[in-house]
């Protein structure tokens, strides 16, 4: 696999994350700068993947239920909400 060129730039960032990020490459974690924003920079695009494939099943099942099964009022479906959650505290008294 070639690996693409890189770009050089630029980045500002608070006192707190350069000293955290000049503690982890001095103590040997990273042998730069540069690989540990790499790093961070795949572990950022990897939550992002995730996140992204979470949003992607919540709106395919929010599809699903809209198309299959009766619709049922917002009222109706907070005073069952209700009716259930005053149930659990009986129980639990």
């Amino acid at each position: 696999m070639q690996q693409e060129k890189a770009e050089r730039i630029t980045i500002t960032l608070p006192p707190d994350m350069l000293s955290a990020i000049k503690k982890k490459v001095g103590s040997g974690s990273y042998g730069s700068t540069s690989e540990l924003i790499r790093d961070a920079m795949r572990l950022w695009q990897k939550r992002e993947e995730e996140h992204q494939a979470r949003l992607s099943i919540i709106r395919e099942r929010l599809e699903h239920s809209a198309q299959n099964g009766t619709p049922v009022p917002l009222k109706t479906a907070f005073e069952s909400i209700e009716a259930l959650h005053k149930q659990r505290i009986k129980k639990n008294v």
